[in-house]
């Protein structure tokens, strides 16, 4: 877009363009989102930033109306597989709270220098200023929506210390965090976050996607709710997940609340909520065939992850076998390597395991597993290069890079490679054409496997309602 285009979308009040970009205005030292409802500024006092972090550096406070910081995430960093993207996503992830700067050129495999100056090059700020934004964005929800004491909220939201979190938030918002709180209406005890969704969102699809493979004592789904026992980077957390058509309520009790970023970061890339649907559906629906299944779900989305390694361990027990059959499988494996895990709200949902951790699945006998044996081996040989960090399935590595390491292990094909980099890395153009269902559903339409390249970049959402296609036709017959 080029800012006139930019400029038309704020006079429309565009709400397709929350959180792709952010309007500043001069006169007014304020930063909106396009669909804020004041008055249109003039063309000259406004300056667009692609990211807060950017509108913040430059000196610019978040609009207390439109609350620019409660919307979506670009939907561009998930598409793109470049370093700046990866290097955004993984900051969402928290890693700069974890492992700093250092940790973060680490896991991307460039130097601080290089990462920094990408980043700048991109937004015009390096880590540290988006990791900084992204705190003070979590913490104003926190102080809003809890009844947590301000000191925990600093913590949970990965500041050092108090003094910063104060500053920090006098300077995004131009209040300091006890004015915050003054009126808000709040919960109880546990965490209840509101993520924000860009419409349409086919909530119940998503749902019902989750629930056919959700994994006994790890997962639950009833309806439009989804909840589970998430393992992160403190320790085991619950998650309930209520999908509504313009939002999600997230209900989050954490071992340690250090994790609150991370959590909250993994839930929204399970359900793809920064994804832009209009954006997505618009192209698929110039295929006619396609437009058919557009029309009948529109915004589906790609469900993602909360741990990359369980994606994995999930295709390699689903080669060949029913989706049913897999989940037997993958419940079976969960009550004997997975973790017990304690949490209250985990009792309450009838949860009991986290996933199977790699060293766990490692340390198992081959003959533990129910499963042919040449599939064990693949499952255990995955197992041992995550342990090793040969193959990491996190959202800041390289996802060609990522393929090609998976099809490196015996036992894993293309198959197997496509399906984990489509849901763990959240690949939005892969099409798993050797899937027999897919395939089943290409010949139904009369589609053949050339005319896919049209679909590019969004393939693997093509891919979803072609599946999704052939699951309407069995609920219809």
């Amino acid at each position: 877009m080029t800012d006139d285009d930019r400029y038309r979308a704020v006079q429309a009040r565009d709400a397709r363009f929350d959180g792709v970009f952010f309007t500043a205005v001069r006169t007014t030292g304020i930063f909106c989102r396009p669909s804020c409802p004041a008055v249109t500024p003039k063309r000259e006092n406004v300056t667009f930033y692609r990211d807060p972090a950017s509108a913040q550096a430059a000196g610019y406070r978040a609009c207390r109306r439109c609350r620019p910081d409660v919307t979506p995430g670009s939907p561009e960093w998930n598409l793109r597989g470049d370093l700046a993207a990866r290097t955004m996503r993984l900051i969402a992830d928290g890693v700069v709270e974890r492992e700093g700067v250092t940790g973060l050129a680490r896991r991307l495999g460039y130097s601080e220098r290089q990462v920094h100056r990408t980043l700048v090059d991109e937004l015009g700020v390096g880590p540290l200023s988006v990791a900084r934004s992204n705190r003070a964005h979590l913490a104003r929800t926190l102080i809003e929506s809890t009844d947590l004491p301000l000191a925990d909220i600093a913590f949970a939201a990965g500041f050092g210390s108090v003094r910063q979190f104060n500053d920090t938030m006098r300077t995004a918002y131009a209040l300091a965090p006890r004015d915050l709180r003054r009126g808000a209406s709040r919960g109880g005890g546990r965490l209840e976050i509101r993520l924000a969704v860009r419409r349409p969102f086919a909530a119940g699809a998503l749902t019902a996607f989750l629930g056919a493979r959700a994994i006994a004592g790890v997962e639950r789904v009833e309806e439009r709710r989804y909840a589970r026992i998430v393992s992160l980077p403190h320790g085991p957390a619950v998650v309930d997940l209520t999908l509504h058509d313009d939002a999600v309520q997230a209900r989050l009790e954490l071992t340690d609340l250090a994790d609150t970023q991370t959590a909250v970061h993994r839930c929204r890339r399970l359900l793809d909520l920064d994804a832009d649907p209009t954006t997505i559906d618009d192209a698929l629906t110039s295929d006619p065939v396609l437009a058919l299944l557009v029309d009948r779900h529109p915004g589906l989305r790609l469900p993602g992850q909360v741990d990359g390694f369980e994606v994995a361990v999930r295709a390699i027990v689903g080669q060949q076998v029913s989706v049913a059959g897999a989940r037997t499988v993958l419940g079976e494996m969960a009550r004997k390597h997975g973790s017990a895990v304690d949490l209250p709200m985990a009792a309450e949902l009838g949860l009991s395991h986290a996933f199977p951790s790699p060293q766990s699945v490692v340390d198992a006998p081959e003959t533990g597993f129910s499963m042919p044996r040449s599939r064990a081996r693949a499952l255990v040989a995955v197992a041992r290069s995550f342990v090793a960090g040969e193959l990491v399935l996190d959202t800041g590595v390289d996802r060609a890079d990522a393929r090609r390491r998976l099809l490196e292990v015996p036992g894993v094909g293309p198959w197997t490679a496509d399906y984990i980099v489509m849901r763990a890395l959240s690949d939005p153009d892969i099409l798993p054409i050797t899937d027999l269902v897919l395939r089943r559903a290409l010949a139904a339409h009369g589609l053949t496997e050339e005319r896919t390249d049209y679909w590019r970049p969004w393939r693997s959402y093509a891919a979803l309602h072609l599946w999704q296609s052939i699951t309407d036709e069995r609920m219809d017959s």
